[in-house]
């Protein structure tokens, strides 16, 4: 394990403490040097941390912290070639900006969320409203986490007393200064930008308010909670993260509709559903596209060691791995294989051995060879005994945190197969991508040596092109749009170019060794999930369905 140097880490004002802790421990846990760079709104909160772990013994050699503006000299700060890494938690504008800067950055970014929670006929109406209006209000909507779009299915949506409830719980809310502990609404931290002051004053067609925010007329800052009817798909509020108090509500036919306006959207940080039906509960969790999943519970307020925290698609920018997950401070190092895996007697399954005898057809390296069924029974064994199971670490009685993997929908590997290493790499890619279950596309450049049976691996696809056809391939808008393609993982040099293309539609790229251990190598090849449940109601603790 090599630390990939010195880290910054950039958090954003709204967990001041929190967040930025969690990011520069991770990083020092891997053996890296940080400068903590804390948002402008928090630089005190972020004195006082670093304070902490100087007295606690970290040299300030090793921890430097640096307040700086989000400027000319922030840029600097990113774009430095001496900065190995930097742990972003803020919008995904800003994460697009310092890739624009520097392509080739290792960017571990948390970014935006537009979240929604489904309320279904099945649910009860009293708890959705509560856990509704607590996601939506709590913080002043100033979390990423919070809930934007309350997705009603129509009997619900056109149930008037579900509405004047809805309507009371928010307007209930006290709203006033921040020195007042009976406040529940607060100032924001600044003036509405343009997307919030759009949601905030501005009504598409087909929307009405029920209930309309109003500035106070004493502070530009200090609004109260809004909540808009009619929010019609594809609109500006359907799509847009607007980070304020204001939620809209969106009618769905059933529940299958729901899940499709709840994932019609770029984002998938968080996700809730309210309803007492086991199987809606069960399709739901197979379908939506976040995440972390909440049940018939709010979807803020994820706690590190229960609910791992990280979003899918615009939501996360880098490898994706969850913060206060297991993998989270593995990511923050390069890893090399010193010594193969060893080979244990559990077989393999029929598909992956015929996958791997395809591979080996094409070496003729001893050592090679050797390799290959070492990575192959690697990576079974990693996915038997940890990738394939769900995991539930604080095992509170009632309720349910499990976290778990599910596979990419799509990845494009890129390189060449001159070099023996190379064939190698290519083959032990393959095999993990069959693994996970992962669909995969080899895109191969025309110096490569031909190997016909790769193409009759079952989930590749086999392409040989030249540099400019691979990144005309990765610029196509519909990838940007749909997410085709989730991650590049290469094992030769991916040219600017190519990382360019990669950045501008949210492709990550994943240029680490190539290894023969399944615990390292799968991640790249899976999304991380948590999924938290809530088992008990009124004091009776339940077990779901099996």
């Amino acid at each position: 394990m090599e630390p990939l140097g010195v880290v910054v880490v950039t958090p954003p004002w709204n967990f001041p403490l929190s967040i930025p802790a969690g990011g520069v421990l991770a990083a020092l846990a891997a053996g890296n040097a940080v400068v903590l760079k804390p948002a402008p709104e928090a630089v005190l909160v972020g004195w006082h941390l670093a304070n902490c772990l100087w007295d606690a013994g970290i040299p300030r050699e090793i921890l430097q912290f640096l307040p700086c503006p989000d400027d000319e000299i922030g840029r600097g700060l990113v774009t430095d070639s001496r900065v190995g890494g930097v742990i972003l938690t803020g919008s995904a504008e800003t994460a697009r900006l310092f890739l624009g800067w520097r392509p080739d950055l290792p960017l571990f970014a948390e970014t935006s969320g537009k979240n929604a929670i489904i309320i279904t006929a099945l649910a009860d109406r009293d708890q959705a409203i509560r856990d509704l209006v607590r996601s939506a209000f709590g913080h002043n909507g100033q979390k990423c986490s919070a809930a934007s779009l309350a997705i009603c299915e129509a009997e619900v949506y056109d149930d008037a007393d579900f509405r004047r409830q809805l309507r009371d719980g928010a307007q209930s809310l006290a709203v006033g200064t921040a020195w007042e502990p009976t406040s529940r609404i607060t100032p924001l931290t600044q003036a509405p930008g343009a997307a919030l002051r759009r949601a905030l004053t501005v009504l598409d067609e087909g929307e009405e308010w029920l209930l309309e925010p109003r500035p106070a007329t004493d502070n530009p800052q200090l609004w109260s909670p809004g909540i808009k009817l009619g929010v019609r798909a594809g609109s500006f509020f359907h799509r847009t993260e607007c980070f304020g108090p204001v939620l809209g509500l969106m009618r769905a036919e059933n529940l299958d509709h729901a899940i499709e306006l709840a994932n019609a959207q770029p984002f998938g940080l968080t996700s809730g559903i309210q309803t007492l039906d086991d199987r809606e509960i069960a399709r739901w969790v197979d379908r939506i596209e976040a995440g972390n999943l909440y049940v018939n519970r709010p979807i803020t307020g994820a706690i590190v060691g229960r609910q791992p925290f990280g979003g899918w698609k615009a939501s996360s920018v880098g490898p994706g791995a969850k913060a206060g997950g297991p993998n989270y401070v593995l990511q923050l190092a390069r890893w090399r294989q010193v010594a193969r895996p060893a080979v244990d007697q559990e077989p393999l399954s029929e598909s992956l051995a015929t996958v791997l005898d395809r591979c080996l057809a094409g070496l003729t390296d001893a050592d090679a060879r050797s390799l290959l069924e070492a990575s192959a029974a690697s990576y079974a064994r990693a996915w038997r005994e940890h990738f394939s199971r769900e995991h539930d670490p604080s095992a509170i009685r009632g309720e349910l945190n499990a976290f778990r993997y599910r596979p990419c929908r799509h990845v494009i590997a890129r390189g060449m197969t001159a070099r023996p290493e190379a064939a190698v790499a290519l083959c032990q890619i393959i095999l993990a991508a069959h693994v996970a279950g992962t669909r995969l596309t080899v895109s191969l450049s025309p110096e490569s040596e031909p190997w016909v049976g790769l193409a009759e691996c079952a989930g590749v696809e086999l392409v040989v092109e030249a540099e400019a056809g691979f990144v005309d391939r990765l610029a196509h808008p519909l990838y940007r749009e749909h997410g085709w393609i989730e991650r590049l993982r290469a094992w030769e040099p991916i040219s600017t170019a190519a990382r360019a293309a990669a950045n501008g539609t949210g492709v990550t790229v994943i240029d680490a060794p190539v290894l023969a251990n399944g615990r390292l190598e799968l991640r790249w090849y899976l999304r991380e999930q948590t999924v938290s449940r809530v088992l008990h109601r009124y004091g009776s603790v339940t077990e779901p369905d099996a």
